[in-house]
């Protein structure tokens, strides 16, 4: 099989492994408001599963190294299609073994996920195709595969209920395993350039700890990108789920309020791909995120409308788009080949460390205060958090330009690199 061939397989099944996954991100939630009832529940499963999942990003990343990327992808998504099997027989063992089950496959996805990531650079250079394209094209695949999944997950909850909606979850697990198995060789960590010699498992990861650490840039988009997820998490999670029973009373809304984001998020990424080249990326990773984030919580607030929610919504998703390809190439572009396992995996956990917070936070404010007051808290949040990099950006365009030792200094890390 040629490179390019190769890079396919191992997007497509990805790609294939996620929109399973964005089907469970709407089964979950809604199996568990069948089963029980409880908005505080709700957020504890999707909690469950979030901080394993964080874990395994992060501390898994040196143990992937010495089992290779390839294995572990293999072993992760066949566990986790046989573990979404029993969670979707959980209701009848109980409301804590699905908690238990939900927690080992979110384990299982932190591996996974982050090992796929890695792969794609190499796989990638070998078929000589430029990162920030890669970037740009499997963002741009995967909000198409958002905007599916999203509503297929809640069609097939109300066509087939949700044992089914999460069945079908586990088969595209098993699918991406069977695909990188037979199709994808096994890359190197970093591209081909393996470490001189064997490191113990802190030492390796210390490494990432320490290199991540010293890039500033990098440090701040995932600190930003964090606090944003953590109120974009209790909103996919608890948030929108009542705002839909409340305002409209079926699943499928919940599809429909998903994937109208996910639509206008792959339309930004379309538009990102053509002119992403032509704009200054930190400020365009800013006013990204700040249109991505508190407008779409503030009209859930402060509207029962369901056009005027959907059209804010997308153009939320239009502002969103920009966010992942900038932060996937600068991942790649200024991480050492060596380092890419581990630094991808502590990035990845510190972008999302937010998420399993989130989660309980959503229903936590909602069973305290309210749905509306909840919204509103969260949609402020939202907006104080992505004020810091657009004024640092504004800022950083006020220096003088007649000073090139201190205007052109620190131009790599603004133009040069490109958050999910």
């Amino acid at each position: 099989m040629t490179p390019r061939r190769e890079l396919a397989v191992l997007v497509g099944a990805d790609l294939l492994s996620n929109l399973g996954s964005r089907i469970s991100v709407i089964a979950l939630p809604w199996l568990v408001l069948e089963t029980t009832g409880s908005p505080a529940k709700m957020g504890l499963v999707a909690a469950a599963e979030m901080l394993p999942y964080l874990l395994s990003s992060a501390l898994g990343a040196p143990l992937a190294d010495r089992i290779g990327l390839r294995r572990t992808s293999i072993l992760a998504d066949a566990g986790s299609a046989a573990l979404m099997v029993a969670v979707a027989l959980a209701p009848w063992l109980g409301f804590g073994a699905l908690v238990a089950l939900v927690a080992v496959v979110g384990t299982l996805r932190g591996a996974g996920d982050r090992v796929k990531q890695v792969m794609f650079r190499p796989v990638a250079l070998a078929a000589d195709v430029p990162l920030i394209r890669l970037t740009s094209v499997y963002d741009g695949l995967g909000r198409l595969v958002t905007v599916l999944g999203a509503g297929l997950g809640g069609l097939l909850i109300w066509w087939f209920g949700v044992t089914w909606a999460i069945l079908i979850d586990a088969a595209t697990f098993a699918v991406c395993a069977a695909l990188v198995g037979l199709f994808v060789r096994s890359p190197t960590a970093g591209g081909g350039n393996a470490p001189a010699e064997p490191r113990g498992y802190l030492r390796a990861l210390g490494d990432g700890v320490r290199h991540l650490g010293r890039d500033r840039l990098l440090l701040t988009m995932l600190l930003v990108l964090s606090a944003l997820n953590m109120v974009v998490n209790a909103s996919v999670v608890v948030y929108i789920p009542l705002w839909i029973v409340q305002v409209l009373g079926s699943p499928a809304g919940l599809g429909l309020v998903l994937g109208v984001f996910a639509a206008g998020a792959l339309l930004g990424n379309l538009l990102f791909t053509v002119y992403g080249a032509r704009l200054r990326r930190d400020l365009t990773f800013a006013v990204g995120a700040m249109v991505g984030g508190a407008p779409r919580l503030l009209v859930l607030a402060l509207s029962d409308n369901l056009p005027l929610v959907l059209v804010v919504t997308f153009l939320s998703g239009i502002g969103i788009a920009v966010v992942n390809p900038l932060l996937g190439v600068a991942l790649y572009e200024r991480v050492p080949a060596g380092l890419q396992t581990r630094v991808i995996g502590l990035a990845g956990s510190l972008a999302f460390a937010g998420l399993p917070v989130g989660a309980l936070l959503g229903g936590w404010t909602v069973t305290a205060f309210g749905l509306v007051p909840a919204l509103l808290a969260s949609a402020v949040f939202a907006l104080l958090v992505t004020l810091v990099p657009l004024v640092t950006a504004l800022h950083s365009n006020r220096v003088p330009a007649a000073d090139p030792d201190t205007a052109a200094a620190p131009e790599p890390d603004t133009t040069s690199v490109p958050p999910g």
